[in-house]
């Protein structure tokens, strides 16, 4: 019998709770609601964090590598020879490995992982409706490609009503310059990837499986979309989070962080019902795109044939703690959607494992019966998906460059902060106080807690090599 074909999705600043059936009823994703009902899901998926302020270049980097984010070169943005990459792996195994959409670990890893594609974006964040891509060259020749620091501003006008809302995206003139091969004006990314794919699934003739990744830029701001999508979350029908702030209680280390300028401080409500909105906006949007790509696998008759991945790259904020973007260890921030969906995978099924998303590489190997490269450090969930066993791990453990770290064991989580050598400290009871909303650290009945999260810790940090300057200065002083 011949392998299943493999398709990865992942999303870019997609939180976990952004998807209809696994209980937020307040969004509309019928196709991601598809994957669930005909798939597995994790309620307890999540990234490590990571050592740039681009979150999503190490989290992209973890997925493609199966390494943990202290075993990554220049947190991602490079990936050297030895580090094996899924597109390696598979493409040795006798797949055709195919590819779309956003990249951020630099041109030569994307040659090494695919041997055909459509578009690609070299960068971070961009206008979804003038993305600057290359076509794919075998050659991996991308010459002015933009690198992580060239993402343009987005800013909102402040107005009393969300008729009025004025929404402007500062382009800066690069795209004049030799930084794409072309631009799809007019064209929205999440149509662009989409389309691309659904053409890849619907014109493959070759006998071998296929690997197709599809990396969409939404639902990253600028949160613009088609306005079908605006009309369906009008924000004064928007509820505002239990753990709504308008501030952050003290400095975190990145509170003028580019995320956190998109919204004056201190934040007032009606304007993150706004950007809530348009979030969800969005997210439905994007679900749509992936109706079309699984629509071309059941058009193909290949829905039954290809194991599918669906995941997002880290969380987002927007307003809870009083932040609004990811350059934190909260709970809204590193906890992503993850479902698996295909042959011999259970349907409508709910795992409670904590898992990461450095686990997806082994688990597809496990799935097709071939070897998982050493370089890889994920742990394989495929029983966990197949007879529910108990997961790889019993704690996580998460890392922000220097200054932020944090665990979570038996129903508690501890977030330590070095910042500018000043010490701040969180605890939180995760049974009782899923939102993170109430900091347990300071009371002296919950000494102990301390003591025992604290040892866990320092043993996440020997487990996970946290050793790496410049990020080993969060321990000076501990």
């Amino acid at each position: 019998m011949s392998k299943p074909n493999i398709l990865v999705i992942f999303t870019d600043d997609q939180r976990f709770d952004t998807v209809h059936a696994l209980g937020n009823k307040n969004i509309s994703t019928p196709n991601i609601d598809w994957l669930v009902q005909n798939g597995t899901s994790f309620n307890n998926a999540y990234i490590m964090g990571g050592t740039d302020t681009a979150v999503c270049m190490p989290s992209r980097a973890m997925l493609m590598t199966g390494r943990t984010l202290f075993h990554l070169e220049k947190s991602g943005e490079h990936i050297p020879e030895d580090h094996v990459m899924l597109g390696e792996t598979l493409g040795r195994s006798g797949y055709h490995c195919w590819g779309t959409g956003k990249w951020h670990n630099g041109t030569e890893s994307y040659t090494r992982s695919f041997q055909d594609g459509a578009d690609i974006y070299f960068g971070g964040g961009y206008d979804h409706w003038m993305v600057p891509v290359h076509s794919y060259d075998p050659s991996g020749t991308y010459p002015g490609r933009i690198s992580k620091d060239m993402i343009p501003v987005h800013q909102y006008e402040p107005i009393d009503t969300y008729t009025e809302r004025v929404q402007t995206y500062r382009v800066p003139a690069l795209v004049e310059e030799k930084i794409a091969d072309h631009v799809h004006a007019g064209e929205h990314s999440s149509n662009l990837f989409a389309s691309q794919a659904a053409d890849f699934i619907l014109n493959y003739e070759k006998e071998d499986p296929f690997f197709c990744y599809i990396a969409f830029m939404a639902p990253h701001d600028p949160r613009t979309t088609p306005q079908e999508f605006y009309d369906m979350y009008p924000p004064e029908k928007i509820g505002i989070e239990e753990n709504f702030m308008s501030q952050h209680p003290f400095d975190n280390g990145e509170l003028d962080a580019r995320d956190e300028l998109l919204v004056a401080i201190p934040r007032e409500e009606f304007e993150v019902k706004c950007h809530i909105a348009e979030y969800y906006a969005m997210v439905s949007h994007l679900d749509s795109q992936v109706g079309v790509i699984l629509d071309a696998l059941k058009t193909s008759d290949q829905i039954d044939k290809t194991i599918i991945v669906f995941a997002g790259d880290n969380g987002i904020a927007l307003g809870r703690h009083g932040l609004f973007g990811k350059q934190n260890l909260y709970d809204h921030s590193v906890h992503i959607p993850m479902i698996f969906c295909g042959p011999g995978i259970p349907s409508n099924a709910v795992r409670e494992s904590l898992v990461y998303t450095t686990d997806i590489y082994p688990t597809i190997c496990d799935m097709i019966n071939i070897d998982i490269p050493q370089s890889v450090l994920g742990k394989s969930m495929t029983t966990v998906i197949k007879e529910n066993e108990m997961g790889p791990r019993d704690y996580l453990y998460h890392a922000y460059k220097d200054i932020q770290r944090a665990v979570t064991y038996q129903g508690w989580k501890l977030i330590e902060y070095n910042v500018k050598g000043v010490r701040s400290t969180q605890l939180f009871n995760l049974t009782t106080d899923p939102n993170e909303s109430s900091d347990l650290f300071g009371h002296p009945s919950y000494s102990e807690n301390i003591d025992v999260m604290r040892n866990k810790m320092f043993q996440a940090r020997r487990e996970f090599g946290d050793y790496l300057d410049p990020f080993a200065k969060f321990w000076e002083g501990f």
